[in-house]
């Protein structure tokens, strides 16, 4: 900070702890004192003087209106104003600025860097979409079997779902082994709908004769069957993928993505591709070879729980002290219920998706609440309870995660009733949450914090015990004790430290 007196040394002291950026304006707006390490990355005037200066004038223009209505909110308010927005530096970055009235008239205002959050936000809406575009592709191939309809609605998906220019499908001729053109979108003219290619010839041929992914980078260079008409060359494509449609062995036909500009294939890109070339082959095979057989869905099923797996993992990305904390409460929920003797493997199966997706509501937490290193004060509480409610939000709009959602809306309800978001009570309580409730906090009591030391297994289960009644079902932690007690010869030794786990 710059310019400042004995008088302001608490707040200099509370200023240098945080990594954002601060300013302390006046109700004008004008810069009074400031924090300025963040300077650069915001595109604040390097190593000048802006103090004296609106700060309106010293942010970048495209967000200088912004300021000035949060400077005019806050005025008519004297409130807590917060704003977000996005600026283009080396690439796409967002901030968010919190402005706050203090008691001398002042203002301070915090500037943080959230391009993070944002790119697990955006990340986790992007999987979102994918899962419920595999849901409608699924509805279409178990709902009928119209083929011409299952295919123009997977091209739709792909060409969405890949933000591709064109895509088109080729369905193999058993008799002649030939590729023909069955559906397409994207194109300008109706070359494409000329394609007859044996196997082996040309791209497509080639794909589905060596079972292979073909990648062209630069159509333009090449000159070979991928023009299939003198009218071809007016599609101006560049980038080219030819994917075989397999199913159960065979091959079925190829999938071809064509681009007008290089693709930004990444990692999750090309397997949500490789995904959807599969539920084709799969749509393809129920329509042609088995109208009358009933198909599984283990590759559906496969999709959407690493789809929802990639979600748990982006929120422990963001939040690395609870990283692996998912996957262990899911087993451990796992063998309770099983300890409990709920067998039936649908439910078990809710369940598991259930306790992987119980903390995704936390994604819309702020990073100065989620990751805070010691205790919440009574506002930053309220907003961390109001996570249940965010992941029944987030996921009821997907129908298949509907008898997952017990586990993300009820797990923090207590059985003495004194619980959230809506203090439940008892066996109101759905079994499931009040079984992985049980687990859920053994688990936080035996990890590390930030805040605290991990508890030795012996304090945890003594510290369950004693909570059966009051935060617990006494059933569910009997046989989730005697669960975690199998093999030990001595439990509850240790005298129960105070409790502090977790938000």
């Amino acid at each position: 900070m710059h310019n400042y007196t004995a008088a302001d040394e608490q707040l200099q002291a509370v200023f240098r702890a945080f990594p954002d950026l601060l300013f302390v304006l006046n109700n004008e707006g004008i810069i009074l004192d400031y924090k300025g390490e963040g300077l650069a990355f915001s595109r604040l005037p390097a190593g000048g003087n802006i103090l004296d200066r609106k700060i309106q004038d010293v942010m970048p223009s495209e967000v200088s209106a912004e300021w000035s209505r949060a400077l005019q909110q806050i005025k008519e308010t004297d409130a807590l104003v917060i704003i977000e927005y996005s600026l283009m530096l080396e690439h796409e970055c967002w901030f968010e600025a919190r402005l706050v009235p203090m008691p001398n008239g002042q203002i301070a205002a915090f500037v943080r860097d959230t391009t993070t959050h944002k790119q697990n936000e955006l990340t986790i809406r992007r999987q979102l979409d994918r899962l419920a575009a595999l849901r409608s592709i699924d509805l279409a191939i178990t709902s009928s079997l119209d083929l011409n309809l299952t295919l123009s609605l997977l091209i739709t998906q792909v060409k969405t779902q890949l933000n591709i220019d064109a895509a088109s499908i080729l369905l193999l001729d058993p008799n002649t082994q030939t590729l023909q053109f069955a559906a397409g979108q994207g194109f300008k003219s109706a070359a494409v709908q000329s394609a007859y290619l044996r196997m082996g010839d040309g791209y497509a041929g080639r794909a589905a004769l060596s079972r292979q992914t073909i990648h062209v980078k630069n159509l333009a260079s090449r000159h070979t069957d991928i023009l299939r008409s003198p009218l071809f060359a007016q599609e101006a494509f560049i980038d080219y993928y030819a994917i075989p449609l397999i199913a159960k062995g065979r091959v079925l036909g190829v999938l071809e993505i064509f681009h007008r500009s290089s693709i930004k294939a990444e990692a999750d890109w090309v397997d949500f591709m490789n995904m959807l070339a599969g539920q084709a082959a799969i749509a393809i095979d129920n329509a042609l070879l088995f109208n009358n057989f009933e198909q599984t869905n283990t590759a559906l099923i496969m999709a959407y729980d690493a789809t929802i797996e990639g979600w748990s993992r982006a929120l422990e990305l963001r939040d690395r002290e609870t990283q692996g904390h998912t996957q262990r409460v899911a087993q451990m929920t796992i063998n309770v219920a099983r300890r409990l003797g709920i067998d039936d493997e649908q439910q078990i199966v809710h369940m598991r998706r259930g306790a992987i997706l119980h903390d995704i509501g936390k994604m819309a937490i702020p990073d100065h609440i989620l990751l805070k290193p010691g205790p919440l004060d009574a506002a930053e509480w309220e907003i961390m309870h109001r996570h249940p409610a965010i992941a029944v939000d987030l996921l009821s709009p997907i129908p298949y995660l509907g008898p997952s959602l017990e586990i993300p809306r009820c797990h923090h309800e207590k059985w003495d009733g004194s619980g959230y978001p809506n203090k439940l009570r008892g066996e109101y309580i759905p079994l499931s949450a009040r079984l992985f409730a049980v687990v859920d906090v053994y688990d936080a009591l035996t990890s590390d914090r930030p805040y605290r030391k991990a508890w030795s297994k012996d304090d945890a289960l003594r510290y369950i015990h004693e909570q059966a009644g009051k935060h617990f079902d006494p059933r569910v932690t009997e046989v989730f004790l005697k669960t975690m007690d199998d093999g030990r010869e001595h439990a509850f030794r240790i005298e129960t430290p105070q409790v502090s786990f977790g938000k």
